[in-house]
């Protein structure tokens, strides 16, 4: 169960008036546009935009040949071992 706070807010009359014409025009309470509204913000605000990783690419043609024909733990044991290097 969602718990309601009532509260009053000063809004400029053009606004509100801009406000219950949008609502009316989609067929929802003044109520549901000012949550929407307010929901859009915070969660633009959140600063969640989602992690994007770098292109750490670079120019090749993929795996050595030695290496397109090992499982990964074999791969992964070549990358690490030191005394080849």
């Amino acid at each position: 169960m969602v718990a309601h706070m009532k509260t009053t807010i000063d809004i400029a009359d053009p606004l509100f008036d801009a406000a219950k014409a949008a609502a009316a025009r989609e067929g929802v309470t003044f109520r549901t546009l000012v949550e929407r509204g307010l929901r859009h913000v915070l969660d633009t605000q959140s600063g969640d935009e989602g992690f994007t990783l770098r292109s750490a690419s670079f120019a090749g043609d993929g795996l050595q040949p030695e290496a397109a024909r090992m499982d990964w733990s074999a791969i992964r044991e070549m990358s690490y071992d030191v005394e080849s290097r």
